[in-house]
């Protein structure tokens, strides 16, 4: 609910730019960037003004060319970017900062229990791969997310748009026992019912299926988090469609936004 507590804790008035990390925001992200190397030329942009650049691009939906010339060239922010893409470092962080954000609201800190869904969105001409979803009527990619109870993103992992929700699921599921291996259950929308999902036996997962008599929209238990969750990541331009030629570049932007979400809540927590 917007007070005028609650507007001057979200006020970035001042930066240079709103998608610049405040120093709060640093102080919580800085001790997961990797470390510089001791040897060679000191760098001429600190981690901190590339991922200014780096989110500069995702909340503003722009090419690489167009970042301004007061952040880091083109060449500089692209190369970070695709050397921590390559090395998972966006997923770490958000690994750190859902156990951080978890802890801070006195929940333990790895979930017991998760909400599965997915999202399409068309892609760019240079996207691949891609594929049709008859259901959704798109030709894109799917956006598969596994968040816990309260909507922080657990697992992300963007497929092809005719990947079918129960085939699709299976991956994620796998994944998700490396950083969380205690979660026991996943509620899902029956597009992930049937044999797959349940003879995997990785994860227990319930459907919740909506009132047959529902008439129009309605808010569904346990599954409204992950909606919202897909909702909060919408705000960045760069995710309205899929706009990566790779599914580690949308992979990696994913993962950043969720970042973004962490990094504010944390920063402006007592």
């Amino acid at each position: 609910m917007w007070t005028p507590t609650t507007r001057r804790q979200h006020s970035r008035a001042g930066l240079r730019y709103e998608t610049d990390l405040t120093d709060a925001e640093w102080a919580v992200i800085e001790p997961l960037m990797p470390r510089p190397e001791p040897r060679g030329r000191p760098p001429v942009w600190t981690p901190r003004e590339i991922l200014n650049a780096i989110f500069y691009v995702l909340r503003g939906g722009i090419g690489w060319r167009m970042i301004p010339k007061d952040l880091p060239p083109r060449s500089t922010t692209f190369g970070y970017f695709s050397r921590w893409r390559d090395t998972g470092l966006f997923g770490r962080i958000n690994h750190h900062l859902v156990l951080a954000d978890r802890e801070r609201v006195g929940r333990e800190a790895s979930p017991s229990a998760a909400v599965l869904d997915s999202q399409t969105v068309k892609t760019m001409e240079s996207g691949r791969p891609r594929g049709y979803d008859a259901g959704k009527k798109v030709k894109g990619r799917k956006r598969q997310a596994l968040v816990d109870t309260d909507g922080r993103a657990l697992v992300l992992d963007p497929q092809p748009a005719d990947v079918q929700d129960r085939d699709g699921a299976i991956p994620v599921l796998r994944l998700s026992r490396r950083s969380f291996p205690f979660i026991t259950k996943a509620f899902a929308a029956a597009g992930y019912a049937g044999d797959k999902p349940a003879s995997a036996r990785i994860i227990a997962v319930e459907i919740v299926r909506k009132p047959p008599d529902q008439v129009g929209f309605a808010v569904h238990p346990r599954r409204w988090v992950v909606e919202r969750f897909f909702g909060w990541i919408s705000r960045n331009r760069r995710l309205l469609e899929d706009a990566e030629a790779t599914l580690a570049s949308a992979r990696a932007f994913l993962y950043a936004a969720a970042v973004m979400i962490l990094v504010g809540r944390l920063a402006r927590s007592p």
